[in-house]
């Protein structure tokens, strides 16, 4: 009987086991264990839960001691635990987050006062820096530049000595050493760019001379840094707006170039090279520098004129006045160098140019081969010493000297005359030249102006360009024309473009010296009327005086008296030269040789009258006429 009691019994015990556990986990929820956690420690709260424990394990002990089944104490054991697991998980996790929480704030106040220790060693140093540097800036000596010399060259010591120099010479009165004058803060400065810079004395020179010392430290790191690309939309092909969406859905990140140009882009980067892309090879676009767009701006050509582009490789500046004429009228592109008219002419053919001659003649030679006053603009991109694309072609930082410079300027002379010449004065829409050049010199741009409006009777006109800088009217030692402040000067520091120089005149007249022809005009009427008064007045007074026989006969009777005049004058002349002559018979042949020399001189010496003077000669010979054709129309009544 017991074993079937027992049987059953535990039997019932493990079928009530589930239900039991859990009844003792829903009188157990977390919120009022949180609430007395909150009014209680936590200990309290943890010995609480363990006698309840107890009660409930003791009024169950019958059935606990006689379990065997492993599978019910699994049971019973980890309701037990997670009881315990729950209440202590709760009180660990407040712990852990307090003790984080002081962590934090002891890394957060460490972090904080490594700063500040930092930025107090900061200002210490800097101090002490501008105290020893700053303040107490001396020049070296000439033994501490001996000693440089010998070594190797220390470009942190230069350039800081570059930044002293030029922020004592912007306040020399205050900073400058005693006994220092400017001239030597300059030169150190000269020296201290070329060995840095990597410059030549001559161009260093030359850029100390044109520019303030602060200014001139911008343009020498803007000419460090490579120009933006920009790109020019090609208007015979495309739309800048559909072109600019292409490449952008091509990975070219670009924006509109400015506001002054409706056909550039800029590109910042690109996933694609920019050169080889479908649409560059269809013609939609020109790889072209901003400042390659400024003298096609400044010429302004017109539909169906005749205009000639006298340096044109490799045909950025000839395919952007073919897009402005549209394809129309004539463009004589020429390039004297051979070599580059395949460049020339593959970008016209690939830009979709129609109207454009190509010639290789020496740009001198082109009046000559076109004919002169047969032009109606001429752009002259003349070749020049490339001063102002330094960070194109560093070469130029040592290649160019001071005859190099004069040689540009000369052929320059030449070129613009050329010019000048080419360019018909009468045309109805044109008679315009353009000359710009990639140099920043005086000697290429304004001196070669100036030399132009003395030489052909020109004049500056505006270029048409809202920005950039006037050109010089008066530089060191020279003085030129005061409308040469028409002209535009472009720089990279300022205008994140290559340095340029552009210049538009306007031909007054065809003649080639047209203000000195007018004067000598003048003078040689003034001259030749003399001579000429009596005849001239008498032939208008026969044509307005023709129908009237008596008036024309009484003037020929005048003529003939003056005439008569004349011939007795010479008779008396001859008369007393003869007489003279015989009374001197001993005069000797070098004697006769001597008056003749004397009287060509008197001759020579001669001066033609001014010209009030001769407007009263010829009053008064026409008052005389007029009063000598009254007497004779009263004698005729």
């Amino acid at each position: 009987m017991a074993g079937p009691k027992l049987g059953k019994k535990s039997g019932s015990k493990l079928g009530k086991l589930p239900a039991k556990k859990k009844q003792k986990k829903e009188p157990l929820p977390a919120k009022p264990l949180e609430k007395e956690e909150l009014f209680s420690d936590s200990e309290g709260t943890d010995g609480d839960f363990q006698e309840d424990d107890e009660q409930e394990i003791n009024s169950d002990s019958e059935m606990s001691s006689d379990i065997d089944d492993p599978f019910a104490a699994d049971i019973l054991g980890s309701g037990d635990a997670d009881d315990g697991s729950d209440v202590n998980s709760e009180s660990n996790a407040d712990s852990d987050s307090d003790a984080d929480d002081n962590d934090l704030v002891r890394k957060s106040k460490a972090i904080d006062d490594e700063r500040k220790r930092e930025e107090e060693d900061n200002d210490l140093e800097l101090q002490l820096n501008i105290k020893e540097e700053a303040d107490d800036f001396r020049l070296p000596t000439t033994e501490e530049l001996e000693e440089e010399t010998q070594r190797p060259p220390d470009l942190s010591n230069l350039q800081r000595r570059i930044k002293e120099i030029v922020r004592v010479l912007s306040n020399l009165k205050s900073l400058r050493q005693e006994g220092v004058t400017r001239k030597d803060y300059v030169d150190q400065l000269k020296s201290d760019l070329g060995s840095y810079y990597g410059y030549n004395d001559f161009l260093i020179e030359s850029l100390v001379e044109l520019f303030p010392p602060v200014e001139l430290i911008e343009l020498i790191e803007a000419f460090e840094k490579p120009r933006p690309i920009s790109l020019r939309t090609n208007t015979l092909k495309s739309r800048r707006r559909d072109l600019a969406g292409v490449l952008l859905n091509r990975g070219v990140n670009l924006d509109p170039l400015s506001k002054w140009s409706k056909v550039g882009l800029v590109v910042y980067d690109s996933q694609v090279p920019v050169g080889a892309t479908p649409e560059y090879m269809a013609g939609h676009y020109m790889l072209q520098s901003a400042s390659s767009f400024l003298p096609v701006m400044a010429l302004a050509p017109q539909e169906n004129e005749r205009v000639v582009d006298m340096a044109a490789a490799p045909g950025g500046k000839t395919t952007y006045v073919a897009a402005l004429m549209k394809n129309s009228g004539i463009i004589y592109a020429n390039e004297m160098k051979e070599s580059r008219l395949k460049s020339l002419t593959a970008n016209l053919h690939r830009m979709g140019v129609t109207n454009t001659i190509v010639c290789n003649y020496d740009g001198r030679e082109l009046p000559k081969v076109l004919g002169q006053n047969t032009a109606d603009r001429i752009l002259l991109d003349a070749p020049c010493s490339g001063t102002g694309v330094i960070s194109k072609d560093e070469s130029v930082k040592t290649s160019k000297t001071a005859p190099d410079i004069q040689n540009c300027s000369q052929l320059q002379k030449e070129l613009i005359l050329a010019a000048i010449d080419m360019v018909d004065a009468n045309s109805k829409s044109g008679g315009y030249i353009v000359y710009s050049t990639c140099s920043i010199m005086v000697e290429e741009n304004e001196a070669v102006i100036d030399y132009a409006l003395k030489k052909r009777d020109v004049k500056l006109v505006p270029c048409g360009l809202d920005f950039g800088r006037p050109g010089f009217i008066r530089f060191r030692q020279h003085r030129f024309h005061t409308s040469l402040d028409k002209t535009r000067r472009f720089y990279p520091h300022v205008h994140n473009m290559d340095g340029f120089f552009v210049a538009k005149l306007k031909k007054m007249s065809n003649s080639k010296s047209a203000a000195k022809s007018s004067v000598q005009s003048e003078e040689v009427e003034g001259a030749e009327s003399i001579e000429n008064s009596d005849q001239q007045d008498s032939e208008e007074d026969d044509d307005k005086h023709s129908d009237k026989k008596g008036i024309a006969n009484e003037n020929r009777k005048l003529k003939e008296e003056l005439a008569g005049d004349k011939k007795r004058k010479r008779d008396v002349q001859t008369h007393s030269v003869k007489k003279g002559a015989g009374q001197n018979s001993g005069a000797t042949k070098n004697g006769k040789a001597e008056n003749q020399v004397v009287a060509t001189k008197k001759r020579e010496k001669k001066k033609p009258l001014p010209r009030e003077e001769i407007a009263k000669a010829r009053e008064e010979k026409r008052k005389a006429l007029r009063e000598a054709t009254r007497k004779a129309t009263m004698k005729n009544k």
